[in-house]
């Protein structure tokens, strides 16, 4: 969320926010929305609402997804 956005709508109820890309983000966490369909962050209190025509990794906004470019040594 490095946009700051107040509310993500993603496509899953269960899904790890990072807050802002590294090195800016904080510690990572799994959020999941069990039945429900939203729930903040405890860390950065963003708000993610469950989207059903979103698949997958996929977020509204989509510059709001993570994807670890990180390749192996």
């Amino acid at each position: 969320n490095d946009a700051g956005v107040a509310v993500i709508h993603v496509g899953a109820h269960e899904f790890m926010c990072i807050g802002a890309k590294p090195p800016f983000d904080h510690p990572h966490v799994f959020l999941d929305m069990g039945s429900d369909n939203e729930i903040v962050c405890p860390y950065c209190s963003t708000l993610f609402k469950y989207d059903p025509s979103l698949k997958g990794s996929a977020s509204n906004p989509p510059e709001c997804e993570y994807h670890d470019d990180a390749k192996a040594a």
